[in-house]
């Protein structure tokens, strides 16, 4: 970074919908007076590039369209902070950011309540994609060593690293005998089977780390049959009325709580929740039809203006105790007695990921529910036996029972925020029981496919503290509180190259382990470059 420039540019990306841009910008304008006061402090000036707009209320990059207005007029050498308290669509900037010639930061805010660091997450994994050079920092307010050491070091030198020791490569020596050769055997079976992966619409809020390029997924052995949202819908219509209902009798007699009232425009209603019934119905027999091993809806944009939210169809999906779905003329149950896996906001990297996990679960005859979940916030929790700092992974929908605590019976269903759902919805939600996991992701970095895992424990929260990190993050969510041993809050951060961690239960610790280091071998031999993160 010359120093002879005083002055750094800052970008404020954000979502799609005004109405979520106008209640998040007081929270971005308190953070961007933060960072002003910082630079300032070290002698900088902080230079928005772009206005708060007076009409819509917000100061907000909302399109890519305004995106390339923006960057147009920012000098390509400039450095510049990309700001974030909010959820972003990446595709706003991305463009800016891949031709920008000077260096570069991302920040995010430090909260569960203000998204940011999730949609930070979800642009240094869309940056990585895209070979773009990048430094990245965090802070709860600013005023932390952590964050002001780094940012003076950015201010000196224009980057700015952080440990991330608890990564290793998944060597020969590092993977048992027999889980290579388990995993390489189940490897070998995909590539020569081959699967499908239905994908309705690509590129869902603007994730672009989400998208697996055809090239690098076909030696997996897995392909993608492009499937369309008016498609899923087009099949709703062919649903019976009475089809519909005999799903969500299903649902009330294993013992999911609905909260309805009767206000469509706020509240949850019996209405919303059969035209659920309906999409969760043609979600299985399109998967059928076409031949898919697993399924990915984008969520949220396009349906969202003719059909209730996809969530409760996503997590029945995902659990192999589920409502039976009936092929219309010949009778047969599709997909009987194991779940269809589905990957939240068509995420692809999730979806090979998914679908890995089933076969290897499966093989070890362990319970193959699995499910993304968002890696949204965390804090330190101390309380008896327990002294750790333990994530709040918070899925924006729905997830598994079988995650549940009581299962079915353990979970409920919220009408999704109006904010986000017009036309409503229900969510399916739980508090994810106590038991180890693996937790993963897939992501791309200098055009390879890369996999990262690693154990996790969840852990059982006192019911006040669940309730606390809920209304810290979204109530109607399902909740999973993790412990990851051996990594720390910062090098998760460092490493993670997405908003998205994929997780999947072991029978216990042994189980759990065994199962990690099958899946990673099965990755390794799929082709991925395979790092096995923190204490295993």
């Amino acid at each position: 970074m010359k120093k002879t420039s005083k002055e750094i540019y800052l970008v404020a990306n954000g979502d799609l919908r005004l109405s979520a841009n106008q209640k998040c910008w007081p929270e971005q304008e308190a953070m961007e007076k933060k960072l002003s006061e910082c630079l300032g402090r070290e002698g900088f000036k902080l230079k928005r590039a772009h206005p708060c707009d007076p009409i819509k209320k917000h100061g907000f990059i909302d399109s890519q369209k305004y995106g390339m207005e923006v960057f147009r007029k920012i000098p390509e050498k400039a450095p510049l902070i990309v700001a974030e308290s909010v959820w972003q669509y990446s595709h706003h900037i991305l463009h800016g950011l891949i031709t920008h010639k000077g260096p570069i930061l991302t920040v995010a805010n430090w909260s569960g309540t203000w998204p940011g660091l999730v949609g930070m997450l979800n642009l240094n994994g869309s940056l990585t994609k895209a070979g773009v050079k990048y430094s990245t920092l965090w802070s709860e307010d600013f005023t932390d060593k952590f964050f002001l050491n780094g940012l003076r070091k950015w201010l000196q030198t224009g980057k700015v690293t952080h440990s991330t020791s608890h990564v290793r490569t998944a060597s020969d020596k590092a993977l048992p005998a027999q889980a290579r050769a388990l995993g390489e055997k189940l490897a070998a079976k995909l590539q020569k089977d081959k699967a499908i992966m239905g994908v309705f619409d690509e590129g869902c809020m603007g994730m672009f780390n989400a998208i697996i390029p055809d090239e690098l997924l076909h030696p997996t052995g897995v392909y993608k049959e492009r499937l369309s949202q008016s498609t899923l819908y087009a099949k709703m219509l062919t649903v019976k009325d009475a089809e519909a209902q005999e799903v969500f009798d299903w649902y009330k007699k294993k013992g999911l709580t609905f909260h309805f009232g009767k206000n469509e425009s706020t509240d949850l209603t019996e209405k919303q929740v059969l035209q659920q019934c309906k999409m969760y119905i043609a979600a299985v027999r399109l998967a059928h039809e076409f031949g898919c091993s697993t399924i990915g809806i984008q969520y949220q944009q396009g349906l969202k203006d003719l059909t209730p939210a996809s969530d409760l169809v996503e997590g029945t999906l995902n659990n192999t105790e589920r409502p039976p779905v009936f092929h219309e003329e010949t009778g047969e149950e599709l997909f009987a007695g194991q779940p269809l896996p589905h990957f939240n906001e068509v995420d692809e990297c999730a979806g090979l990921d998914g679908l890995v996990t089933k076969i290897v679960w499966d093989a070890l005859k362990l319970p193959s529910e699995n499910t993304l979940h968002d890696l949204r916030w965390g804090r330190h929790y101390k309380n008896g036996k327990l002294d750790a700092y333990v994530w709040v992974f918070l899925i924006s929908g729905a997830a598994p029972p079988a995650h549940f605590i009581g299962g079915w019976k353990g979970a409920d269903s919220h009408r999704q925020p109006p904010m986000y759902f017009r036309l409503g919805g229900g969510t399916l939600r739980g508090i994810s029981k106590p038991g180890y996991i693996v937790w993963s992701r897939v992501f791309i970095d200098n055009n390879t496919l890369c996999f990262d895992t690693g154990l996790g424990e969840v852990v059982e929260l006192p019911r006040q503290e669940t309730e606390e990190r809920w209304q810290l993050t979204t109530p109607q969510w399902p909740i999973m509180h993790t412990v990851l041993r051996g990594i720390s809050r910062d090098q998760m951060m460092a490493r993670h190259k997405s908003n998205h961690i994929q997780v999947a239960y072991g029978k216990d610790l042994a189980s759990a382990r065994k199962a990690l280091y099958t899946k990673a071998a099965m990755m390794r031999a799929l082709g991925l470059k395979v790092s096995l993160c923190g204490e295993i």
